[in-house]
């Protein structure tokens, strides 16, 4: 644990940088190791994942200005909530329940795709017109309903320990990992449900040596 916050205290003085490039070394491969399981830990234990993106973006200076956006991903064909889904969210087969998929973006960064559905008769009509209209993401729209997440679903999608492979460079998929999760109001009401597939944008700035 130390040494991740070592790790994590040199990166976040590291100048931006267009292209960063990871040799692949094993000092490097633990770094990013370190770097991407500390990230999700922190969403793990985050009220708010778009608060940790946010945070993270300006630590490490993905952008000019620290702003999470949400770019709604209008080709995404639309989704119908399965039974189970609709269970998690406690609501009957008759009940709205609305679905956006989104790219959440720090500048030119997409840092996590995501399927959100919620129930809108939970949300405020100013919440949803918001969601509607705007780029706004869902975290800080619904911020009034003071949310938390529980986590049912994570699983990590690369390991540069476990595959360091042969390259010059490290290899970074466009995965890294995967949270299912269902947000809850102050009242404990569910009211979405959300699948965030967080991407290796997360690490475009270059490793400390």
């Amino acid at each position: 644990m130390r040494l991740f916050w070592l790790i994590f205290a040199a990166c976040a003085c590291a100048p931006a940088h267009a292209e960063p490039l990871w040799p692949n070394s094993a000092v490097n491969r633990w770094q990013a190791e370190a770097l991407a399981q500390g990230l999700n830990a922190e969403i793990l234990a985050a009220r708010s994942a778009t608060a940790v993106l946010e945070n993270w973006c300006g630590v490490h200076r993905l952008a000019s200005e620290a702003r999470i956006v949400a770019e709604q991903v209008a080709a995404a064909p639309a989704k119908a909530p399965t039974a189970e889904q609709r269970q998690r969210l406690g609501v009957g087969p008759d009940e709205p329940v609305k679905y956006r998929r989104v790219r959440l973006r720090c500048g030119a960064h997409v840092l996590s795709e995501a399927d959100n559905f919620y129930v809108p008769a939970r949300l405020t009509p100013e919440m949803n017109r918001i969601l509607e209209t705007t780029d706004a993401p869902f975290g800080k729209v619904v911020k009034p309903l003071e949310p938390y997440r529980r986590t049912f679903f994570a699983q990590t999608l690369w390991s540069p320990v476990q595959t360091p492979g042969e390259a010059p460079t490290l290899t970074i998929p466009v995965n890294l990992f995967e949270h299912r999760a269902v947000l809850y109001s102050r009242d404990n009401l569910p009211f979405s449900e959300v699948d965030e597939v967080y991407q290796r944008d997360l690490l475009d700035f270059p490793p400390q040596p």
